[in-house]
C-alpha cells in the first residue's frame, strides 16, 4: 500500500515538474517576443503629396444649347416650269448669285424679244413726237400718247425678264449647299423646294438661363461651346444678343452666341454644351480630388506634418486626418472652402489604406498630373 502511494505521488510531481517546465518556456518565448514587437519600428508608408494652394478660377455657367445657321433655307422654286439646268453638286460651297437651277424660258425668251422690239419701236416713235412737236406740227397729246407707249412697251419687256429672272434660280447667300432636291427635266411646281443652303461659318448658339442671371448676361461675354460631334473641340464666341422677354412658363432668357465654326465641325440643329464665362472670378484653395477621402460622417484629407521622434530624434513625416468642407470640383481638382491652411503638405493617392499617425516618405515620381482640363489620350 505503500508502495502504491509512493509511486502516485512520484508520477503527480512528474508531472508537475514537466507542466511547470513547460510553461516556463513558453512564457519566456512571449517574453522574448514582446520584447522583440516592443523594438520592433513598422517601416514608413511611401505615399505621393501635393500642397494645398490658393488660385483664380474663372466662374462660368454651363448650359445646353442648339447649334443654328446664321443663314440657313431651303431655295425654292418661285415660278412653274420644267428644269433644263442643274448647275450645282450636292454638299458644294457656293458664293451669293451662283446659278443652282434653271427653268425652261423659252417662251419668254421669244416674248422678249417681241416685247424689246415693241419697244424699240415705241422709243423711236417718241423721238419723231418730240421732234413733230417743237416744230408745231402734232398735238401735245400725241406727244403725251408716244410717251406713254414707250413705256408701257419698256415695262412690257421688264415684266418679262423678271418672269425669266425668276425662272433663273441662283443662291441667295454664301454657304454650303445640302442634297439635291430635284432632277433634270423634273416639272417644278411654286414652292417646290430645290436644295438646303445654309452659312456655317461664322455660326449660331441658342440656349437659355435662369433670369436670376440676367444682370451678368451682357452682349460680348465670352462662351465656350463643345459638341460630341467634335470630342476634343471647343469654339469659342461672344453672346451677341439676349431676348428682351422672359419666357413666363420656365423663367428663362433666351441667348444667341456667334462663333467662329473652323472646319464646319457644328452644323444647325446640333446639341451643344455651352459654357458662359463670367467677367468676375473666384479665389480658391484648391487640392488634387485624389487627396479626399470621402465618408459618410465627413470628408477629410491626410496632412503630412514634420515631428521630432523622441527615442530616436530623428524628424519624420506623421499624418495628421483633417475634415475639411469641399466646394465646387474642376477637373482634377476641388476646392477646400474651410479645414485646410495655405502650403500644407497633403497625400494624393492611396488615402483609404492610410491610418492617422502614420509615418510617411513621400515620392512623387509616380504621382497623378493632376490638370484643370485634363484630356485623357484614351477615350
Amino acid at each position: 500500500m505503500f508502495k502504491k502511494i509512493t509511486t502516485f505521488a512520484l508520477t503527480v510531481v512528474g508531472i508537475i515538474i514537466v507542466v511547470g517546465a513547460l510553461v516556463g518556456t513558453k512564457l519566456n518565448q512571449f517574453s522574448t517576443m514582446g520584447a522583440a514587437g516592443a523594438a520592433m519600428v513598422i517601416p514608413p508608408e511611401t505615399v505621393t503629396a501635393a500642397t494645398a494652394r490658393d488660385d483664380s478660377w474663372e466662374t462660368s455657367i454651363t448650359a445646353t444649347g442648339t447649334i443654328t445657321a446664321v443663314q440657313g433655307v431651303t431655295v425654292s422654286a418661285e415660278m412653274a416650269g420644267k428644269v433644263v439646268k442643274i448647275a450645282f453638286e450636292s454638299g458644294s460651297t457656293v458664293q451669293a448669285g451662283d446659278l443652282l437651277v434653271q427653268i425652261d424660258t423659252s417662251v419668254e425668251e421669244a416674248q422678249l424679244r417681241a416685247a424689246d422690239a415693241a419697244s424699240a419701236l415705241a422709243k423711236l416713235n417718241l423721238v419723231r413726237a418730240h421732234t413733230l412737236r417743237e416744230n408745231n406740227t402734232n398735238s401735245q397729246a400725241d406727244l403725251d400718247g408716244a410717251d406713254a407707249q414707250a413705256k408701257q412697251a419698256e415695262a412690257q419687256a421688264e415684266n418679262i425678264r423678271a418672269v425669266i429672272a425668276k425662272k433663273t434660280i441662283r443662291a441667295p447667300f454664301a454657304g454650303r449647299l445640302g442634297l439635291r432636291l430635284v432632277n433634270l427635266g423634273q416639272i417644278l411646281k411654286e414652292g417646290d423646294g430645290i436644295v438646303s443652303l445654309q452659312t456655317l461659318d461664322p455660326i449660331y448658339a441658342d440656349f437659355s438661363l435662369p433670369q436670376q442671371r440676367l444682370a451678368v448676361l451682357n452682349a460680348g461675354v465670352v462662351v465656350r461651346v463643345t459638341s460630341d460631334a467634335a470630342p476634343g473641340a471647343t469654339f469659342e464666341g461672344k453672346i451677341n444678343a439676349v431676348n428682351p422677354d422672359v419666357d413666363p412658363v420656365t423663367r428663362n432668357v433666351r441667348l444667341q452666341a456667334l462663333l467662329t465654326n473652323a472646319g464646319e465641325k457644328l452644323r444647325p440643329g446640333m446639341f451643344a454644351t455651352i459654357t458662359v464665362v463670367l467677367p468676375t472670378k473666384e479665389n480658391v484653395r484648391v487640392i488634387p480630388s485624389s487627396a479626399v477621402l470621402y465618408a459618410p460622417y465627413g470628408d477629410s484629407v491626410f496632412v503630412i506634418d514634420e515631428k521630432k521622434n523622441e527615442k530616436t530624434g530623428q524628424t519624420e513625416k506623421i499624418l495628421r486626418q483633417q475634415f475639411v468642407r469641399l466646394g465646387t470640383a474642376r477637373g482634377d481638382f476641388v476646392a477646400v472652402v474651410s479645414g485646410l491652411k495655405e502650403g500644407e503638405s497633403i497625400v494624393t493617392s492611396g488615402v483609404f489604406k492610410l491610418r492617422p499617425g502614420e509615418a510617411v516618405v513621400i515620392d512623387n515620381a509616380l504621382a497623378p498630373d493632376a490638370q484643370l482640363a485634363p484630356k485623357p489620350n484614351d477615350t
